[in-house]
């Protein structure tokens, strides 16, 4: 069997059969200079993870600030949803345009204006608007941080460059839950919620400006630019992010907005597709989806995404729905399973690297922890507090890094530098639409579930005209909530199992992946 070693930026693309002859962005010097400049985007990153997840954390603070319903406040987050996902594929190609450095700036200047403007909205329409707005900036932030990893980091780092991404999806929604309680329950100050990004984009600014050398600006790809893609794309990813975040809320089909919504946004999404296809110059290009590790790689990332909702999903929604806990008391949830990334994230890579180690066996490691994690949370009862779900988001939080980055070592394996940013638009857009749909289906699962075990419950403890006829209205609703709280328990469990097994299942296609050996290091780096 064939093994790739990871691509070392300034190699010729000929020197891949699998790869096409290409320009190769300049190579510069990795130093202390460089390394700054990737952490201003690595945190520029960050900051548009957690302006995400904040946002849905908090609804509650800001409809009760704009005087909005929970139907009107539902659309606070879809429409940041919808956006952040339609900017994804397109990211990269405009950073090679206007030059990295010139094109981040701009985007992290747009985006922290836009933070400090939302919590000023003068009424709910434009609220909405410059929430559009934000996901759209906020989107084109987070592709840029792995093309920053495959470019900038050298050989014997790119593992850990690799991880910075990844703790954009294993730290940043985690952690957002202990921020938005800090900032709406313990400061009082929910504009602080938006205005966080303020001292995160000021670092971003300076470290990026400092640190990431600036290249020619490549106006002239304009000429060659897929407009109807681009169009298609656009729209398409918008209604069908739309579709996905409120389609429970509408229920699903047989709401004529949704079935609209997903019917011409999945038509728009497949001219885009067929125009990337044949395109000269592409914004992500699909022929690379050829390469196992690519496409059947990303399917499972589709999958792992979903998976990855039993950390941070269902425990909040048990516990604030079982107790009432606001984020205040989810905050050590999501930092049980956070803070550790900042020492296994990098352990995973280091372990990575080790000639003994097979990619695909971490990477199925990690999906065999969360899967017992899963497992361990699925006995949950009505008296389960905080504490015990501690063995739970242990699992959870030494898995998630082993499944993300050996996924990413995987994938990025079989990708020359020069073919960086187009995949890293395809992940991206991959990642915030699998999080959309694990999201959708979810919920949809928490609905049937608990509807079916609140009718296996009722049939089962008595016969409801007897029961009426014996308890007082005050005992009837009591039982009533009773029967509600106990079907909504039994069905965050079913969920949980669900999820496991959908790990486990994912393992086959895991060591299905190309073996890629660790990369060969220079004796001195060993």
């Amino acid at each position: 069997m064939t093994t790739h070693a990871l691509p070392v930026p300034g190699v010729p693309a000929a020197a891949s059969p699998a790869s096409k002859p290409a320009a190769a962005p300049a190579v510069h010097p990795f130093g202390a200079r460089l390394l700054t400049g990737v952490l201003g985007v690595f945190v520029a990153a960050m900051m548009s993870g957690l302006n995400s997840r904040i946002g849905g954390l908090a609804l509650a603070d800001i409809r009760t600030a704009f005087g909005m319903g929970v139907d009107d406040g539902s659309w606070v987050n879809s429409l940041y949803a919808a956006f952040e996902l339609a900017a994804m594929p397109f990211s990269a190609w405009f950073a090679v345009t206007f030059s990295f450095r010139r094109y981040h700036l701009a985007v992290v200047a747009t985006f922290a204006l836009l933070g400090i403007l939302t919590p000023l909205a003068p009424n709910v329409a434009i609220l909405l608007a410059l929430r559009c707005l934000q996901g759209l900036f906020g989107g084109l932030l987070i592709p840029v941080l792995m093309a920053a990893a495959l470019r900038f980091f050298p050989l014997p780092l790119r593992l850990y460059g690799l991880a910075l991404y990844a703790m954009t999806a294993t730290f940043a929604p985690n952690v957002a839950t202990w921020l938005s309680g800090t900032w709406t329950d313990s400061l009082h100050v929910w504009q602080l919620l938006f205005w966080q990004t303020i001292p995160l984009a000021l670092f971003a600014l300076c470290a990026v400006a400092w640190g990431i050398p600036q290249d020619p600006v490549r106006l002239e790809r304009f000429k060659q630019v897929d407009w109807m893609g681009l169009v298609t794309g656009f729209i398409g990813l918008v209604m069908l992010g739309i579709g996905l975040t409120q389609g429970e809320r509408l229920d699903w089909f047989n709401s004529p907005l949704v079935c609209w919504l997903f019917g011409a946004g999945g038509g728009l999404l497949a001219i885009f597709l067929l125009c990337e296809w044949f395109h000269p110059m592409p914004f992500i290009k699909l022929q690379l989806l050829h390469r196992r590790n690519l496409g059947l790689g990303f399917a499972i990332f589709v999958g792992l995404l979903v998976v990855l909702l039993s950390g941070s999903l269902l425990p909040a929604n048990y516990l604030g729905h079982a107790w009432h806990f606001r984020t205040p008391q989810l905050a050590v949830i999501g930092l049980e399973v956070g803070l550790p990334q900042f020492v296994l994230g990098p352990a995973v890579s280091w372990l990575l690297y080790k000639k003994w180690v097979d990619a695909r066996h971490v990477f199925a490691g990690g999906l065999v922890l969360i899967a017992l994690s899963c497992f361990a949370a699925s006995r949950v009862t009505p008296s389960w507090m905080a504490d015990q779900f501690v063995l739970a988001q242990a699992l959870q939080a030494f898995g998630q890094p082993m499944a993300v980055i050996a996924l990413l070592f995987l994938a990025t394996s079989v990708v020359q530098p020069m073919e960086g940013p187009q995949v890293s638009g395809i992940v991206n857009a991959l990642r915030v639409l699998g999080t959309l749909i694990g999201s959708a289906l979810v919920g949809r699962l928490l609905a049937v579930r608990e509807a079916m075990h609140a009718n296996v419950l009722l049939d089962t403890a008595a016969n409801v005209r007897r029961l009426a006829g014996a308890l007082a209205p005050e005992q009837l609703r009591d039982v009533a909530q009773r029967v509600s709280h106990q079907a909504f328990v039994l069905a965050i469990g079913d969920s949980y199992l669900v999820l496991g097994v959908l790990a486990l299942a994912l393992v086959p296609f895991v060591l299905m992946l190309q073996y890629i050996a660790p990369p060969a290091l220079p004796p001195t780096q060993h």
